[in-house]
């Protein structure tokens, strides 16, 4: 499985599209701290981009990937290899090569700025975690897509349907859900919405630590009851990895059951 991911990844990197992520992030971060003398502001503004942005990508990355690659696939199929060192070493390939794009190209920016020796280090560091964590997400969101739909077409749009209803249509449906039902304690029922959205977990977790929950109301105090302490925090993370595992198991086991 190593030399399969050292393959996607060094591929993936030497890719046009690569640099092109990777020259977005760097623009990104010069002229938010041009415009921005606020470290705490810049983070604030990177986050309304990351949370959108990032996973769009990896949705798109990792559909792109491999459906490009499906014949270079079929290839390695043939050979005595593991079907399913094959699909999650092309998978953490394009992840990580997308997480790698993404550190690198905020994190330039930031270090000539002197985040090190910023209070903002912290804020910065959890965006870029939680940024990671939304591109392995997604991008074995895409893979488990691809590999139920054979149609590039079918496989595309079901891929951004995913993103568009983590991404937008969740969030509505929440908040209408918390309208409908003001009258009843929705304490439990908001906090387990916001753990099976990784968007909106994400975006709970950056809130919280840049100290602006006081902007949300009732429901940032209950989320700062909650996702501010120490276990909530381990809760959050431990939510995270699942969103990786369970889609990462599903790719092994599609593929080892999978007749192409």
């Amino acid at each position: 499985m190593l030399k399969i991911l050292k393959y996607s990844f060094y591929d993936l990197m030497r890719s046009r599209w690569s640099y092109v992520y990777f020259l977005f992030y760097l623009l990104l971060g010069i002229v938010l701290l041009f415009l921005n003398n606020n470290l705490s502001k810049a983070v604030i503004t990177l986050m309304n981009v990351i949370i959108i942005l990032v996973p769009l990508i990896g949705t798109i990355f990792g559909v792109m990937y491999y459906y490009n690659s499906k014949e270079f696939t079929e290839l390695l199929l043939a050979q005595p290899i593991n079907r399913s060192s094959i699909f999650l070493g092309q998978y953490l390939g394009v992840a990580l090569s997308l997480a790698v794009s993404l550190i690198i190209g905020l994190g330039i920016p930031f270090v000539f700025y002197g985040i090190f020796r910023s209070d903002a280090i912290w804020d910065f560091s959890l965006l870029l975690i939680t940024g990671s964590f939304l591109t392995l997400i997604f991008t074995a969101l895409a893979f488990s897509i691809a590999l139920c739909n054979e149609n590039k077409i079918k496989g595309f749009g079901y891929a951004i349907l995913t993103w568009l209803f983590m991404a937008v249509i969740y969030d509505g449906i929440f908040l209408l859900s918390l309208i409908m039902f003001e009258d009843y304690p929705l304490d439990t029922f908001s906090l387990i919405a916001t753990m099976f959205n990784p968007i909106d977990l994400s975006r709970v977790l950056i809130l919280l630590k840049l100290d602006i929950s006081a902007l949300l109301g009732y429901t940032g105090a209950l989320f700062q009851k909650f996702f501010g302490t120490g276990f909530g925090v381990l809760i959050s993370f431990l939510m995270l990895v699942l969103w990786v595992v369970i889609p990462a198991w599903f790719i092994r086991h599609k593929a080892l059951r999978k007749d192409f």
